[in-house]
């Protein structure tokens, strides 16, 4: 009965060392579902090339690939939005913070940093759906 509790404990010990460590990777917050509104929109996203790095983006911020940040044509800039990969249920909290043209094919262009997490840097374009987060969500 000992050893089925210290393997239990051990268990338990890792799980919570394993999220702790999680947790400590990232500086966004995972999303809890009373944060989501209705999807935006379902699309296809693309990532920024390297050049863009360092450019002034439509919110006068400075472009970074190492960021989670987006192009989006028409929600507010400073809106924070759930990018779900829809070809492997990968999921990204960005901010948006720059301007796709009108006329753009893409839902949504990604920091390369927010395409690596979704999983499709090397397909170059997926499928997503976008989900708006309340305004109760902060960084």
């Amino acid at each position: 009965m000992t050893a089925v509790y210290l393997k239990t404990s051990l268990l338990a010990l890792l799980c919570m060392l394993s999220g702790f460590l999680h947790a400590q990777q990232d500086t966004i917050p995972p999303v809890k579902d009373s944060l989501a509104v209705n999807p935006v929109e379902t699309g296809i996203a693309s990532y920024y090339a390297k050049k863009f790095n360092g450019r002034k983006t439509t919110s006068g911020e400075r472009f970074r690939n190492d960021s989670l940040t987006a192009a989006h044509k028409t929600l507010p800039l400073g809106t924070y939005v759930k990018v779900t990969n829809l070809k492997n249920d990968s999921v990204v909290i960005v901010k948006i913070n720059d301007r796709l043209p009108k006329k753009s094919r893409r839902s949504i262009d990604l920091s390369q940093k927010a395409a690596l997490r979704l999983n499709f840097m090397k397909a170059g374009l997926t499928k997503v759906s976008i989900e708006v987060l309340n305004s109760e969500f902060k960084k």
